[in-house]
C-alpha cells in the first residue's frame, strides 16, 4: 500500500528484545506487582504536527514490560509519533492505590488526556474525580465500568464532562468460547490432547478484577452449556486460585493444582498480562506434563506458535493489542475537540474483537497479518484519527485477519 512504513509489531519486539527473550526469557521480565512507579516516564514524539503539538496524553497501565503491556504501550507510542503527541507512561501494577495515584501523577505532569487500564471499577471514582478537577480527558482500555455491579461509579462517569469512554472486549463471550474449545475433541491436537477436557482448573490473577470476573462468568456459562447438552459426560471447573501478575506465582498455582488433583486435564490461565501463563506453562514442562494437559488463556505469548506445536498451549484468545490504540484515539479526538463528552451521557463505547487460535496454521495466519506486518499502516492511523466516532467504532469492530488481508492486498 502506498505510503506504508515498515515499522511492524515484530519491529517493536525486535527493538525491545522481547522476541529474542521468548517464553523463557519473559520470565526474567519484571513482575507487574513490583513494577509500579510514582513518577511518569515521559517521551516526546519525534514527528511534528501543528494541530496537536501541544497535546500530551498519559498512559496508566499495569505494566509496560510484560508481553501485552509492552505491545499496548508500543502501539500507542506509534500513533503518538505519527500524530505528534507527547506521551507519559506510569506502571501501576494493578494495585488500587497506585492506580488512582497514577492519574494524579499524570495530571500533575500536565497531561491533557489519560488512557487507563484500571483493575477494579471502584478505582474509577477517584480517577474520574481527579480528571474532572484538573479538566483532563479520561478513557479506559481493556476495561469498562459495569453499570449493574457499580451503579454509583457508572453514574459518576455519566455526569463527567471529561470521561470520554471505554474500549473493551466481550469477556463473557471470550470465556464461553475458550471453554467450548477446551471441551471439544480435536483429532489434530498435539500430544495426547485429542480428547476434550472434563476436569478444568482455573488460575485467576487479582481478586475482584472486573475483567476476570466477566471471563469467569463466561467459563461458567461454557461449562453449564456443555453439561446441559451432555448430562452423562459432565465437565467440572474449579474455583479460581490467584497468581496475581507473577510468573513465579503462576508456576506455584499450577503445581498446587496438579499435586492436589493429578486427574486434571485442562488449565485455564485467565490472564494477567502474560507472566502468570509463562510460569504455568514452564511449570507443566518441568513436571513432564507438556502435551498432556490442555492449556487455554488470553493474551498471546510471543512464542505461541512453538507452544501450539508442542502442546504447551492448546488454545488462546488475543491479538487485541490495538484496543489501547482506539482508546488513545478517542482521547486524542477529545483533546482536539472532535469528541465532546456530555454530562448526563455515558461516554463512547467500543467492543473490540478477539482473535482465537487453536492450531499452528491458525496462528501462522495471524502472524502474517498482525505480527510480520502491523495491522494498520501509518497512513491508516492518520485516517483513523480523523474519523467520526461511528466510523472509528466500525473500523475497530471489523478488525480481523480477513480485514487486514482486504486492506493490505492492494
Amino acid at each position: 500500500m502506498n505510503g506504508k512504513k515498515n515499522l511492524s509489531r515484530r519491529d517493536f519486539l525486535r527493538l525491545s528484545g522481547v522476541t529474542a527473550a521468548g517464553i523463557g526469557g519473559a520470565t526474567l521480565l519484571a513482575g507487574c506487582s513490583s513494577g509500579s512507579s510514582s513518577s511518569a516516564d515521559t517521551s516526546a514524539s519525534s514527528s511534528s504536527s501543528s494541530s496537536s503539538s501541544s497535546v500530551k496524553i498519559g498512559v496508566s497501565i499495569w505494566s509496560s514490560t510484560d508481553a501485552l503491556g509492552k505491545l499496548s504501550v508500543d502501539i500507542i507510542k506509534k500513533a503518538a509519533d505519527i500524530l505528534g503527541v507527547e506521551i507519559s507512561t506510569v506502571d501501576q501494577g494493578h494495585v488500587s492505590e497506585q492506580v488512582t495515584a497514577s492519574v494524579e501523577t499524570l495530571c500533575a505532569a500536565g497531561c491533557n488526556g489519560i488512557v487507563i487500564c484500571n483493575s477494579a471499577d471502584s478505582e474509577m471514582t477517584s480517577c474520574i474525580n481527579t480528571c474532572d478537577q484538573n479538566e483532563v480527558y479520561l478513557g479506559q482500555f481493556y476495561r469498562i465500568i459495569n453499570q449493574d455491579n457499580s451503579p454509583d461509579v457508572y453514574k459518576l462517569a455519566q455526569n463527567s464532562k471529561y470521561y470520554v469512554g471505554a474500549v473493551h472486549e466481550n469477556e463473557v463471550e471470550n470465556g464461553e468460547k475458550l471453554v467450548s474449545l477446551l471441551t471439544a475433541d480435536n483429532a489434530d491436537a498435539a500430544g495426547t490432547l485429542q480428547k476434550g477436557a472434563r476436569n478444568i482448573k482455573l488460575e485467576g490473577w487479582t481478586v475482584g478484577d472486573a475483567t476476570f470476573q466477566q471471563r469467569w462468568n463466561g467459563y461458567k456459562n461454557g461449562v453449564d452449556t456443555w453439561n446441559s447438552a451432555n448430562p452423562n459426560d459432565k465437565v467440572t471447573l474449579s474455583d479460581p486460585v490467584y497468581a496475581n501478575t507473577s510468573s513465579i506465582e503462576g508456576a506455584n498455582v499450577t503445581q498446587q493444582f496438579y499435586n492436589t488433583d493429578p486427574t486434571m486435564d485442562a488449565l485455564i490461565v485467565a490472564g494477567g498480562g502474560g507472566d502468570p501463563l509463562v510460569g504455568s506453562v514452564g511449570q507443566l514442562a518441568n513436571m513432564g506434563l507438556t502435551g498432556k494437559i490442555r492449556v487455554a488463556s488470553t493474551d498471546f505469548l510471543d512464542d505461541l506458535k512453538t507452544q501450539l506445536s508442542t502442546g504447551g498451549m492448546y488454545c488462546e484468545s488475543g491479538g487485541h493489542f490495538c484496543d489501547p490504540l482506539y482508546s488513545f484515539l478517542m482521547v486524542y479526538q477529545a483533546c482536539q475537540g472532535k469528541i465532546t463528552p456530555t454530562a448526563g451521557d455515558f461516554g463512547k463505547e467500543i467492543k473490540f474483537p478477539y482473535v482465537y487460535v487453536s492450531s499452528v496454521s491458525e496462528y501462522e495466519d495471524y502472524e502474517k497479518y498482525f505480527v510480520d506486518e502491523a495491522p494498520y499502516t501509518d497512513d491508516e492511523i492518520k485516517k483513523l484519527a480523523d474519523m467520526s466516532f461511528d466510523d472509528l467504532n466500525k473500523s475497530a469492530t471489523e478488525l480481523s485477519i480477513d480485514d487486514v488481508k482486504s486492506r493490505h492486498s492492494a
